[in-house]
């Protein structure tokens, strides 16, 4: 796997990495993750990725990450 690069942001961490003919949009933010798949052949160049990812894209995964939080936090006091 292979990092293409990282984009700067203030609320979570966002590395793009090429593997297996795809790209990875990874977003970290404390103990979560999210990764999205993108087919290289599916956008013209890297350059695309950056532009992929632009602030409705984050804000929508933000808010995921305060979903997935309180989907965690449920599961655990059930358990």
């Amino acid at each position: 796997m292979r990092v293409v690069g990282e984009i700067p942001h203030s609320q979570c961490k966002i590395t793009v990495f090429a593997w297996n003919n795809r790209y990875l949009i990874k977003l970290e933010q404390g103990l979560l993750e999210q990764t999205f798949k993108v087919n290289q052949y599916d956008v013209i160049d890297e350059a695309e990725l950056y532009r992929i990812v632009d602030e409705p894209f984050v804000e929508a995964a933000l808010k995921r990450f305060d979903e997935m939080s309180e989907s965690l936090r449920q599961a655990m006091q059930r358990a």
